[in-house]
């Protein structure tokens, strides 16, 4: 919009310009040819010759009237001619103008593009405009030195979240170490001691499920995707109801599954199995007891679709629409159980966008919660 609207003000410009002064120049000609001609109050023709035998000076006065008069209807038609050529090339310049002012702006609208098809994902692509060293220039080199800087701050993100994550990972593995040494005693431990234990083992694995879930967040937000492949979406999300059977049964959950055949999608194995068992286990803690689960994954010819719905209490869309930021979830809710770490469903809006497709959450109308995730559809699935 922005383009269109300079090269909307470009073509006004020169129109104005162009008619102005063609006007002015109208004006100065038509100034110049009526100035020194005085013309007669005879209408042209009406005036007969003077016949029979007159004085010369008689004789060159009507010639001077005729001459007058015919000055004066040049005058008329060179005026109406210079005007009519003067409103065809308006329009002329119009168009023209439009013309100019569109190779003006082609070098801002290849800039344009570029930059909008440089993402996170490609931040180490540049414009790399040539041409003389001018304005145009100027701001592509800027723009390039950003994308300069942008990439090395994303890449000091990323040496930042897999260095904190193993220096973690450290301490809480000698934590755990130490604690089942401890256990392991042969005498017996207090029970006071064994419950504190327990306590100290949840809590740890609940900071190695954070961990993790951080790790695979950072990876999809960057669009690191190492082990690219053509998986069926259909069969990941079959493996993963498969897997989570006694989850399901100790909830008394009843799961509806309307799977197409295959649904091939082209990505990271480990991203994109992490988003399906995300949508799967959200489904599953974020439940009521007894209640249902509604899995389909088809495709349109394009693009592949997975839906994952529950049942439950309507819920505020304004919350819903939250859910994909990390470290957000539902108010209190004493229908619902289970706490997670708040990173499940960024996890898999990350996951989803990572492949170039996108998660959409909505609060059902008869409540409950519809989750869908569309991604590109792949040509075929590997045997």
């Amino acid at each position: 919009m922005g383009i269109r609207t300079v090269r909307a003000r470009f073509t006004a410009l020169y129109v104005t310009v162009f008619l102005g002064s063609g006007a002015l120049l109208l004006a100065i000609a038509g100034g110049v040819v009526l100035g020194p001609t005085r013309v007669s109050r005879v209408a042209p023709g009406t005036e007969p010759a003077p016949s029979g035998p007159t004085p010369a000076r008689a004789q060159i006065a009507w010639l001077r009237r005729q001459l007058a008069e015919q000055q004066s209807d040049q005058t008329r038609r060179l005026l109406a001619g210079a005007a009519v050529a003067l409103a065809v090339m308006v329009v002329v310049s119009i168009v023209l103008g439009r013309l100019v002012a569109g190779r003006v702006l082609r070098p801002l609208r290849t800039i344009t593009s570029a930059t909008r098809r440089i993402t996170a994902d490609n931040l180490h692509e540049r414009l790399s405009v040539s041409g003389p060293a001018d304005e145009v220039k100027d701001l592509a080199d800027t723009i390039d030195d950003l994308l300069e800087r942008l990439e090395g701050a994303f890449a000091a993100q990323r040496r930042f979240v897999a260095d904190a994550s193993h220096e973690l990972r450290t301490p809480l593995t000698t934590m755990r170490a130490s604690l089942d040494v401890a256990m392991a005693k042969p005498e017996p431990a207090p029970p006071q001691t064994v419950a504190l234990a327990d306590r100290l083992r949840t809590g740890l694995d609940e900071i190695d499920r954070l961990l993790e879930g951080l790790l695979a967040l950072a990876r999809a937000q960057h669009g690191e995707l190492p082990d690219r492949a053509t998986l069926s979406l259909a069969g990941l999300v079959s493996e993963t109801v498969a897997a989570r059977t006694a989850d399901i049964a100790a909830r008394d959950l009843t799961v509806q599954e309307a799977l197409g055949e295959d649904v091939p999608v082209r990505g990271s194995r480990a991203l994109l199995g992490r988003m399906v068992e995300n949508l799967i286990d959200n489904a599953i803690r974020h439940n009521h007891e007894h209640g249902w689960i509604r899995v389909a994954a088809a495709d349109d010819g394009e693009t592949a679709h997975l839906v994952v719905e529950t049942g439950g209490d309507p819920l505020d869309p304004r919350q819903v629409a939250e859910l994909a930021r990390p470290f957000r979830r539902l108010g209190a809710d004493r229908t619902r159980t289970g706490d997670g770490t708040g990173l499940g469903l960024s996890i898999v809006a990350a996951v989803a966008t990572a492949h170039g497709g996108a998660l959409d959450l909505r609060a059902r109308p008869e409540g409950g919660l519809r989750a869908a995730v569309s991604l590109p559809l792949a040509t075929a699935v590997p045997a």
